[in-house]
C-alpha cells in the first residue's frame, strides 16, 4: 500500500494504525510505504513510528511523482495507492480486490456509480468542477470512466511497473495519465463503487485543481510526440 504524504504529521498515525489493523486482518502479508513528498513537519517521524516504510523526497516533487515513487518501490504483486486522509475507508480494498481476482489488471475507487455512497459531500464549486473536469477526460483522453480522481486505485504488480515507469506528471491529474497509459498497454481497467467522505482539510485547493485541465493536454501531448514509449 503506497500513502503520498506531505505535511501529513497529525492525521497520519490514525491512518496508518487504521490500514495495519485492517491489512493485519487480510491472508497474506503486506507493505505499507509512506512517500514523505518534501514536508516541513514531522511526517516521516510519524510514519516510520506507526510502522512504515518511509521514502522522502528532498523537496515537494507533486503528488505524481510522490505516487509514482512509491508504486515502483513497492514489491507487491497487487498494488493499492490510498491518500492520507482516506477519503476511500480502508475496508473498500476488498471490492477492489474482488474485481482483480476476476481478472482485471487495473481497479479504481468510483463516486459516480450506482451503489457509491458519498457520507460527506464537498462543496459545490468542487463538485462542479470536478464535473466539468471529467467531461474533458472521457473526451481527451479514457473515455468510459466515471471518475477518474477518486484516490483509491489497485494496481497488479505488472501494471504497475508498465505504468508508472511511463508516467511524467507531477501534478494531480496523475491519475488520468496513469488510466490512459494502462489502457494504451492494454491492461484491463474496472471501475468499482465505493464509500466516500470529503476531507475539510483537502490539500486540493480550487486554483490547484484548475492545474489539472492543462495536464490533459500535455498527456496527449506526450502521446503524440512518442515520449510515452508506446
Amino acid at each position: 500500500m503506497v500513502v503520498p504524504a506531505f505535511n501529513e504529521a497529525e492525521r497520519l498515525p490514525r491512518t496508518l494504525e487504521r490500514i495495519a489493523s485492517y491489512l493485519a486482518g487480510r491472508p497474506g502479508g503486506y507493505e505499507l510505504l509512506v512517500v514523505d513528498d518534501g514536508s516541513t513537519d514531522a511526517t516521516a517521524e510519524r510514519a516510520s513510528t506507526g510502522g512504515a516504510t518511509v521514502l522522502r523526497n528532498a523537496t515537494n516533487r507533486g503528488k505524481g511523482f510522490a505516487v509514482r515513487r512509491g508504486m515502483r518501490a513497492a514489491g507487491g504483486e497487487r498494488r493499492l495507492m490510498s491518500d492520507a486522509d482516506l477519503s476511500t475507508p480502508i475496508e473498500e480494498l476488498g471490492r477492489l480486490a474482488a474485481r482483480m481476482d476476476e481478472g482485471y489488471d487495473v481497479v479504481i475507487g468510483s463516486r459516480a456509480l450506482p451503489g457509491a455512497r458519498i457520507e460527506v459531500r464537498q462543496p459545490f464549486y468542487r463538485e462542479n468542477m470536478g464535473r466539468l473536469f471529467n467531461l474533458f477526460v472521457r473526451a481527451l483522453a479514457v473515455p468510459g470512466l466515471k471518475d477518474t480522481q477518486c484516490g483509491f486505485k489497485l494496481f497488479t504488480a505488472a501494471a504497475a511497473e508498465a505504468v508508472f515507469s511511463a508516467a511524467r506528471l507531477d501534478g494531480f491529474s496523475f491519475d488520468v495519465e496513469a488510466l490512459f497509459l494502462a489502457r494504451k498497454k492494454g491492461y484491463r481497467i474496472a471501475e468499482v463503487p465505493v464509500v466516500w467522505r470529503n476531507d475539510a482539510a483537502s490539500r486540493v485547493s480550487l486554483l490547484r485543481g484548475s492545474l489539472a485541465f492543462p495536464d490533459l493536454l500535455r498527456i496527449r501531448a506526450n502521446d503524440w510526440a512518442g515520449r510515452y514509449g508506446l
